[in-house]
């Protein structure tokens, strides 16, 4: 190959890239337009969203997650995941409450505000999970998803 080849074809690769990780950047932006739409009713975002769910799984609900577990979950910062909190703090949708294994930690658990909440949440998030995955079979949508979770952790590696 020659050395003119080579760039072009290195032009092509950057090219495809770049339309991959702006198309990337347009959905997310997308998501969270139109997925706080969803539950608007609820005065939530989705980044509120996120976490409610998080701490609504079954295996966290009763314990509660540590401010750390809910970073590397979430993989979110924690400045960002601090105002977060406060927000859902202030409407009594979550509680930091001590860990009862370590006394210095905290846990952050749902109220019973915050489990209605997100009760409520469920049918909206589902309705817009559809709406947003029509155009997709169930097998593309598992393909997605594999293909995203392998982006994930390549970019975890970068």
């Amino acid at each position: 190959m020659t050395l003119a080849e080579k760039q072009a074809k290195s032009d092509v690769e950057f090219e495809v890239a770049n339309r991959v990780f702006f198309r990337l950047y347009q959905a997310s932006n997308l998501m969270h337009k139109q997925g706080t739409r969803y539950v608007g009713e609820f005065g939530a975002t989705t980044q509120q969203w996120a976490v409610l769910g998080a701490l609504a799984r079954p295996l966290v609900r009763e314990k509660g997650m540590t401010v750390k577990d809910l970073i590397e979950f979430l993989d979110v910062s924690r400045q960002n995941l601090t105002a977060v909190l406060d927000r859902l703090e202030a409407r009594d949708w979550i509680a930091r409450v001590k860990d009862k294994d370590d006394g210095r930690s905290r846990r952050i658990r749902l109220t019973r505000k915050g489990t209605a909440a997100w009760t409520g949440m469920l049918e909206p998030i589902e309705a817009f999970y559809t709406a947003s995955l029509t155009g997709f079979s169930h097998d593309e949508q598992v393909m997605l998803y594999r293909l995203l979770d392998r982006l994930k952790t390549s970019l975890t590696n970068v």
